[in-house]
């Protein structure tokens, strides 16, 4: 009995039904690895998933450094999306910084009873008294579309009362199916009344936006820094140490290089469709993962003094950690690891175990989509459900006065056929035969898996960790790197293999017992006299 079937005949019938389809041995079924992804949790399950207005909040809008947001709901909800995912900000002279802040209406039981537009309206007349904000955003959550408050009517009676931006984001909590829906919801506004706006001139050629990244533990700096090394001019990040006036310009770069694929991709792809502005899917993390990154961006821009410059940097950069990356791989070779992350994490970590000799034997995503797990072949086949339509997709035609293209409509056909832009090709196709893809791993299966599969380190998020760590298991975060980082590029490398290294070695975690090794599974009297 594979390992997967061991977890799923613990479930009634119901639940199995459902859960298989988000179960793949991969290689040994007969679906063709195909896998059941962004559907409803059964309710009842323990999901790790957030949800909309985390992924909207607290994922992509959060780490904009000079927007005020407000977060129009009761007080934890804002708590929940404040500091935790340490996205880095550097003061910029000129440039607001409120990532220290926490912004909220603190809804109340009246406001859910009489409304709470009046409320949010006095935040704002206290936000611009106290901090002169350029921009405003309001984010709401589940209460306020429960009861209906205005929050777009809201915006607009800001811009006009104070001359600033003010964007409105209706995320509530409830929305869609995780916290993919929110990121849906925040791409679409800042397309709407951000992207295309700036007017600043781009006079290097070799301009990128590195969207999907940050700056968790300052990743996006060392990756800036490579590329800045090479000769790159990074317009805008989304959105990781970014400010308003960088995202208003991304229009004007001539590539967008896309880290994090679900969070982001609906803006990479809205870029090209109004811009002209492709997109390329990429990975900085790991070193031989960032090589081939960097080799596919030189391809696209077709320089030979670039792709020359290119070949020099990766050697400076390897010279300088080889001899690290050896010592810690003969630490950690032979390791098995367990995945469990959003974003693209859980495919490109295990890039970055690979140069550590560490085998992943479990990887999934909490709010992956299908093309994330089988890679974009299968979008035309996916059926889009209630859920989905719930979420605004909106459309775009291409500008006449801001459109332009850096290569010829032949050579990006070509790139296309080649799958060198526009394209990602999913975690399967680099998981090897019989290892697990999962989707949606609950805390019963997290447990279960951990039993069977008995991996030397479980990588995952805050929600999750402690079942592993409770399990006599090393576990880290890959969602806010336990207050370490940058783990991108070269450098990064280094610093993830330390902190594993240092884990797995650690004494504590032989003198943890798992509450199955101590308490019974079944207990039971005797009966009869």
């Amino acid at each position: 009995m594979s390992a997967v079937d061991k977890v799923l005949d613990q479930y009634n019938s119901r639940v199995y039904k459902n859960r298989k389809e988000h179960m793949v041995d991969i290689g040994n079924n007969e679906n063709n690895n195909q896998i059941a992804a962004n559907v409803r949790t059964i309710p009842g399950i323990i999901t790790q998933r957030g949800c909309c207005y985390a992924g909207c909040k607290g994922v992509v809008l959060g780490p904009i450094k000079d927007a005020l947001q407000i977060v129009h709901g009761p007080i934890g909800c804002s708590f929940y999306a404040w500091g935790t995912r340490r996205h880095k900000g550097k003061k910029e002279e000129g440039v607001d910084n409120y990532l220290q802040y926490c912004f909220s209406t603190d809804m109340q039981e009246p406001d859910i009873v009489f409304g709470g537009e009046k409320k949010l309206k006095q935040s704002i007349t206290e936000a611009m008294d106290l901090f002169h904000p350029s921009t405003i955003f309001i984010c709401s959550t589940c209460p306020v579309g429960l009861i209906g408050d205005d929050i777009h009517a809201v915006a607009k009676w800001a811009e006009n009362e104070y001359g600033i931006k003010c964007i409105a984001y209706s995320c509530e909590g409830y929305k869609g199916v995780s916290q993919s829906a929110g990121h849906h919801i925040a791409n679409n506004q800042i397309m709407r009344f951000v992207i295309g706006e700036g007017d600043r001139e781009v006079k290097n050629k070799f301009s990128v936006n590195l969207l999907g990244e940050y700056n968790i533990g300052g990743d996006g700096w060392e990756t800036e820094r490579i590329l800045k090394r090479i000769g790159y001019e990074v317009v805008a990040t989304f959105t990781g140490d970014s400010s308003m006036e960088d995202l208003k310009n991304a229009h004007r770069a001539n590539l967008s290089l896309v880290q994090c694929h679900r969070s982001i991709n609906y803006i990479a792809e809205m870029i090209e469709e109004k811009y002209g502005t492709p997109w390329m899917k990429v990975n900085f993390i790991g070193v031989k993962g960032t090589i081939g990154t960097l080799r596919k961006i030189a391809k696209f821009f077709q320089d030979e003094e670039l792709i020359k410059r290119t070949e020099e940097v990766i050697a400076d950069e390897l010279g300088l950690i080889q001899d690290d990356m050896a010592y810690y791989k003969s630490k950690l070779k032979g390791k098995t690891a367990a995945i469990y992350v959003g974003g693209s994490r859980a495919h490109h970590y295990q890039f970055l175990l690979h140069d550590l000799g560490v085998n992943t034997v479990l990887a999934g995503y909490e709010f992956g989509h299908r093309d994330e797990y089988e890679g974009r072949e299968v979008l035309p086949f996916v059926k889009p459900d209630a859920d989905s339509k719930n979420i605004e997709s909106i459309t775009v035609e291409p500008d006449t006065e801001k459109y332009h293209l850096y290569l010829p409509k032949e050579e990006l056909e070509k790139l296309k056929e080649e799958k060198v832009i526009d394209y990602y090709g999913g975690l399967v196709k680099d998981m090897p035969d019989g290892t697990f893809m999962i989707d949606d791993l609950n805390h019963f299966e997290t447990e279960e898996f951990l039993k069977i599969l008995k991996p030397d380190i479980f990588f995952s998020g805050i929600k999750d960790k402690f079942v592993a760590q409770k399990s006599g298991i090393l576990s880290r975060q890959l969602h806010s790197y336990d207050y370490s980082g940058p783990y991108a590029g070269f450098r990064g490398a280094v610093n993830f293999a330390r902190d594993v290294t240092m884990g797995i070695y650690t004494p504590a975690w032989s003198f943890v017992k798992a509450p199955w090794k101590t308490v019974p599974i079944l207990t039971g009297t005797f009966g009869g006299e």
